[in-house]
Parts: structure tokens; sequence; C-alpha cells
């Protein structure tokens, strides 16, 4: 549970190419003082989350994944592995501005200069801080009580993950997440936020059949008595109807105790930085969407994965080992992602859209592909229009070639 597995990959090893050209190239757009510029934002790399400003210059989002949504003006936004945003600009002076796009990851950047005329340039901006997660950040703020704790008196198959670990000789600074923590409330009786679904696992209440009742809006999760650390270091045995049981192991080291929507966060490294920053919850599509009916059944699939081993898959499973998914044409379906990592996990379907169900209801906005932070729960509508045997993964391409992979097939 490093707090500063942020990327896989880091500027150590890449350099960061506007239209392939590094940042001394200077890569140039051309304007005319007062007009209005479209510019198109594609994140075509491999394995970088890029969080993108064009510092003096707000920038006006129009499309999301190439589908039109209610303009809304922004400083800053993040766009995963294969996002697309189209925004509007409109440059009064005749001067330069710096396209800035740094990775998650912080260290080297992509760069271009939006200008009136060829070979003019702009100030580049320094980087903003490494991000660190916290242990809520990674959906285990519910173990806070745990520091301090001998954990070798404590059966390891209790403690997924953290087999071996002695923490009674851990430095604060060697934890950073936990040190600032207030930890009152958190011993016996203490109260945290779990979700629905787990929830549902610890309780067995809830139990209607998938489809019978609307997955709860984006909001603040049911706030419950956290179950004692016995068993809320293993998985639960029961399970949403839906729901494939987790089987702590090398394919699974670990599972959030506490997950919810985060669509107003706008992501580790981002929150509190003095600029407007794009969320999701800021997509409302400009026009309705063409299938209004209530989804019949939910795919709750878990985001699993071991970054020490490097074994990434959906439910503990690669492509390998897993059946497709199988829709039937023209059902209408809600899927539900459950990111029990530490990492972000852009996920892309192909053939279909994914709807995000952000609290816009029936002007819910299409997208792609869609970034799901550590310990977030994401919902989406799927209607299943166009038969055909269909991609569906991370596009992190290490992380999809390891194994979070899986067909979808509608017939």
């Amino acid at each position: 549970m490093s707090p500063t597995d942020i990327a896989d990959v880091t500027s150590a090893t890449y350099i960061y190419l506007t239209n392939g050209n590094p940042p001394g190239a200077n890569w140039t757009a051309l304007f005319n003082p007062g007009e209005r510029v479209r510019l198109r934002f594609i994140n075509a790399s491999s394995m970088t989350i890029f969080d993108v400003r064009i510092p003096g210059l707000p920038m006006t989002v129009a499309q999301a994944d190439g589908n039109c949504i209610q303009p809304v003006t922004v400083d800053e936004f993040r766009i995963g592995i294969a996002e697309t945003y189209d925004v509007i600009v409109q440059p009064h002076q005749e001067t330069a501005y710096t396209i800035f796009a740094q990775p998650q990851s912080r260290g080297r950047y992509a760069r271009g200069t939006l200008a009136p005329r060829a070979g003019m340039t702009a100030e580049v901006p320094a980087m903003d801080p490494y991000p660190v997660r916290t242990m809520a950040d990674m959906g285990m703020g519910g173990m806070a009580h745990m520091k301090g704790m001998k954990m070798d008196g404590m059966p390891s198959d209790q403690m997924p993950g953290m087999q071996g670990m002695q923490m009674d000789g851990t430095s604060e600074a060697s934890m950073p997440a936990m040190k600032d923590m207030d930890m009152s409330g958190m011993k016996d009786g203490g109260t945290s936020a779990i979700s629905r679904t787990h929830m549902e696992e610890h309780t067995g209440a809830l139990n209607e059949p998938a489809g019978m009742t609307p997955f709860p809006q984006p909001g603040p999760s049911t706030t419950r008595l956290m179950p004692p650390p016995s068993q809320m270091m293993s998985r639960p045995t029961q399970t949403l109807e839906g729901e494939v049981p987790l089987h702590i192991g090398p394919e699974v080291v670990g599972v959030a105790m506490q997950t919810s929507p985060q669509l107003h966060d706008a992501g580790d490294g981002l929150n509190g930085n003095g600029r407007r920053v794009l969320t999701y919850a800021d997509l409302r599509a400009l026009y309705r969407g063409v299938d209004g009916r209530t989804p019949t059944r939910e795919i709750i699939l878990h985001l699993t994965g071991n970054m020490e081993r490097f074994i990434w898959g959906f439910d503990g499973r690669k492509l390998s080992q897993a059946e497709p998914i199988h829709l039937k044409l023209g059902e209408r379906v809600r899927f539900v992602l459950i990111n029990d990592t530490m990492m972000e996990h852009p996920i892309h379907l192909h053939g279909l859209w994914s709807e995000l169900e952000n609290g816009n209801s029936e002007f819910s906005p299409y997208k792609h592909t869609l970034i799901v932070k550590p310990a977030e729960r994401v919902s989406y509508l799927v209607s299943a229009d166009t038969p055909g045997h269909w991609a569906f993964h991370c596009h992190l391409q290490y992380h999809m070639e390891a194994g979070m992979f899986r067909t979808v097939v509608v017939s």
C-alpha cells in the first residue's frame, strides 16, 4: 500500500510529446486575437494520465469523448488514456500561451504553444507537487486504529496483503497517510462509511433481485459500525446478486473497505490547487439520452491487482481465466465498477456507449472511457444495441496486457 504508487511508468523512463514533438520543439498552433478556437485534446499515450491547463486562458469544455455536453468553463482537466475533451478558448491578447500537460506522476511534461505568430513562446509553469495518497484515498480509512499494533499474532489469512508486516516499529515518516489522522472514534464502536455493496455483504440486508431497486445516485455512503478487524480484513462470503466472490491471494491482495462515488473529486494531486478543475460531476449531456428504459440487471465488477507482482484483472482473474460477459441484443444493463486497487484505471468499452450515472438522469453524459479512482464505485448504463465481440479493458497498456481485459459479447 505505497502512498506514492501513482503511476507504473514515470518520467525517468518517458519523454512526453505533443503531436509527436518533445517540449523543446515548441509545437505551435496559431490564432487570430479575438477569435474562438476549438482545441481537441486526445490522450494518445499508452501509460500516462495527464493534467492539462493553459495558464492565463480559461477553457470551456464543450465535448467529452466526442459527445456534446453543457459547456463548462475550467482552468484544468485530468484526461485518462483514450479520453478526449474538446475545449473552446478565446484569446484576446496578441500574446503566446503555453499548453501545459503534466503527467499525474509529475517529473517531465508535454508542452505546446498557442500563439498569434510562429516562433513565439510563453513561460512554462512550475510542476505541481508529487501526489501522495492517504489511507482514506485507498479505501482503508477503517484501518487507522491499527497503527502501532503488532501483527505477528494475527492469522495471516485475516491480513491479506500485510503478511509478515510488523507495525509497532514503523516510523511515522514511513506512514505519511496515518501521521496526522484523528483516530478518535476509530476504536471499539467507532463508525465509518462503507458502500451499499459491503453493507449488504456484512448484514445480509437488501437482498432484492438485481434490477428491482435503482442503484443509489452519487452521494455519501451509508454510515454503519465497522466490523472488528478479524472480519474487516477478510472478504465476506455473501455477495450481491451478480457479484463474484473475491478470494484473497496473489491476484487480489486486498479489497477497499470503504467505496463510494467520487464524481465531485478532481483526483489526487488536483484537489485544493487553487484552480477550477473539471470533474465527472460537471459533465451534463447537451441532449437527452436516446434510451430512457430502466436497466433490467446489474453487472458488478471489481478492479483488482497486485502492484508488487504486477498482476491485474477483473474480479481477480485475467482474460484467459474469465468467461465473456454476455449481453442480449437490445437489453439495457447497468455496469458497476468497484476499484479495489490503489491506482486509477481508465476503463474502456468498445462498440457500446457508457452513460455515466452522475446525477443528471436523462442528460447523463455518453463516454467510452471512464477513469475509476482508488476505492471509487462508478456506475453507468449500457444499451446493447450493436452485436459483436467487444473489447472491455483498462487502457493502461501494461495493465491490459497483464490481464485487466474481458470480452463483452452482444448476441
